[in-house]
């Protein structure tokens, strides 16, 4: 039956392109829809996410330590094809169980970053399960009405998973756990494909014809290239064995501020113009406005509007 607590999150999150206040202010979720086992029904559950990169992410069925798994564990474990939306992007994915050592070793790295995880596990005495889900290969649908609005999205979404990251530094002590690297590379990764996309996919949809924009473009990419540099410098950082935490942010500070200014810029500059192109309609979502491959730009998938 529909929980009215987690109907309220949905709604939030929805609403907010992932963002939501109260318990779960500036933590990782994602909307989970899995088909019911008994009645077909497709069920949306909130659950709490670990990057995993390459396009992976993890979930664990913790149920907040109750010692039975939470309902949307036994669904995708009897059809493992299940949806994500997480705030950006709205895909298909391909559920797995993981077992045995990877397993343990996954469970350990959450832990790691936030101790709550082994408290659940203490609660119960079922080994609680961890599961991974692969985007499966496909049309990404952007969670916007328009491809002006899906900039800011975009865009947004960064800046999100920066500001948690940042914290997740802070925090970090006196050394860098495993998943804080996976955070860190995972996001350089997620910069190096948006940009990519960019570069080869809307930027030049937009120069044809508008010779006033020569300046502007020759900007952003230039930019592009000064925050691969430091992207690459982050990555470089946090695959080290031996890392200092306090030099760690303070690069990472620097990655951020430099990427920000981008990002203004590159909305000052190219939201209205992509307006004015027909390039991003505000009117009613349809699908079909979306040339084959446009989308590449928004972090080197292929993207319909939501």
């Amino acid at each position: 039956m529909p929980n009215e607590f987690n109907e309220r999150i949905i709604e939030e999150f929805r609403a907010n392109q992932g963002r939501v206040g109260g318990w779960f202010e500036g933590a990782r979720l994602l909307l989970l829809t899995t088909t019911g086992r008994r009645s077909g029904v497709p069920r949306t559950s909130p659950v709490g996410c670990l990057p995993d990169g390459g396009g992976q992410v993890v979930i664990i069925a913790s149920a907040g330590g109750a010692d039975r798994h939470p309902d949307w564990y036994h669904n995708l474990v009897a059809e493992p094809r299940v949806t994500v939306e997480d705030g950006v992007f709205t895909y298909e994915a391909e559920a797995e169980v993981l077992t045995g050592e990877d397993r343990d070793r996954m469970f350990a790295r959450a832990v790691e970053a936030d101790d709550g995880w082994a408290e659940y596990q203490r609660k119960t005495d079922r080994v609680i399960p961890v599961v991974v889900l692969r985007a499966v290969e496909g049309a990404h649908r952007l969670n916007a009405e328009s491809f002006a609005e899906g900039m800011k999205v975009v865009h947004d979404g960064f800046r999100r998973e920066l500001a948690m990251i940042r914290e997740e530094i802070t925090a970090s002590g006196a050394g860098i756990g495993g998943q804080l690297r996976m955070n860190c590379l995972t996001v350089c990764q997620g910069l190096r494909n948006h940009h990519l996309g960019e570069d080869t996919m809307l930027f030049p949809q937009l120069t044809p014809g508008r010779p006033e924009l020569a300046p502007v473009m020759d900007r952003l990419a230039r930019e592009h290239e000064e925050i691969a540099e430091l992207a690459e410098s982050l990555r470089l950082l946090v695959s080290a064995t031996e890392t200092e935490p306090g030099y760690l942010l303070q690069e990472f500070d620097r990655l951020a501020a430099e990427l920000e200014a981008h990002l203004r810029y590159e909305e000052e500059q190219l939201i209205p113009v992509m307006a004015a192109a027909g390039i991003c309609d505000t009117g009613r979502p349809r699908t079909d406005r979306v040339r084959p491959g446009a989308a590449g730009a928004w972090g080197g998938r292929r993207v319909r509007v939501a």
